[in-house]
């Protein structure tokens, strides 16, 4: 069985994705900053497909994998301070 996302809400903090198989996970949109930054109209405006979720105007995709495998944006490696 292939898991896709029913639907996306956002709080403040949070995106809520809601999973075919009823799991309902939160997610912190400090792991994803384009969304984190994004107005929340630009968030509404997301595509879904049985691999996850597309913002076109924000160049963001989020996978199903990525989610449940607990990754967040990975675009951009941090760099740290020894």
């Amino acid at each position: 069985m292939t898991i896709s996302v029913k639907n996306v809400r956002f709080d403040e903090t949070t995106m809520w994705v809601e999973l075919s198989d009823g799991r309902v996970m939160g997610v912190p949109l400090a792991w994803f900053p384009r969304l984190l930054n994004a107005s929340a109209k630009d968030r509404r405006d997301y595509e879904l497909s049985k691999r996850g979720i597309h913002w076109d105007a924000l160049d963001e995709d989020i996978s199903v994998d990525g989610l449940l495998a607990g990754c967040g944006d990975v675009t951009h490696v941090p760099h740290h301070v020894a």
